[in-house]
């Protein structure tokens, strides 16, 4: 009499279980479905890859994540690193700094300052104006705590040749560095 109760539960046992795989199964498929869209492919590989290729392919490009990651945060620490915070410059780059181009009678000023040195822009725009220079346009960039200002203008009469230019390259240099 006990085994007649037992097959019946026996029975549906096996079916929950044979259901509870099937589901198993199910999941697992729409898992590495998922996973393999997520993967970037080699445009000229067209065959089909088998699961297990799919995997390693999964791996392969997990690892090299990781590898770059590894690379970014060792920048990004060194680029940390190479900031003094008593002074707030960093090294190789004493700020605020100023780079000038001229072609023609078009001038390009590029300044670099750090929050403490946000004066200077108007300050420069004051001396290009004194100069007969007129500002086209101008922005900035705020990276972090770092400010790079830009500013394009054309010069006027009184400065367009090269010795304007120098003139005004050098006025722009003292000022910035004696800031």
């Amino acid at each position: 009499m006990e085994q007649q109760c037992n097959n019946p539960s026996s029975s549906s046992s096996k079916a929950d279980r044979k259901t509870i795989e099937k589901n198993r199964r199910n999941q697992m498929k729409a898992l590495y479905l998922k996973l393999h869209s997520l993967v970037p492919h080699q445009q000229h590989s067209r065959e089909v890859l088998s699961l297990p290729d799919q995997l390693e392919e999964a791996i392969n490009y997990i690892k090299r994540l990781q590898i770059d990651l590894g690379r970014m945060t060792q920048k990004k620490d060194s680029l940390k690193s190479g900031e003094n915070s008593s002074c707030g410059r960093k090294i190789g780059l004493p700020l605020p700094h100023i780079e000038i181009n001229s072609v023609d009678s078009a001038l390009q000023v590029v300044i670099t300052t750090s929050l403490d040195y946000q004066f200077i822009f108007t300050d420069v725009i004051r001396l290009l104006h004194e100069e007969s220079v007129q500002v086209i346009n101008a922005n900035y960039t705020l990276i972090g705590d770092t400010i790079v200002h830009s500013i394009h203008s054309q010069m006027g009469e009184c400065a367009p040749d090269q010795y304007g230019a120098a003139r005004i390259s050098e006025r722009l240099k003292k000022f910035v560095g004696g800031c």
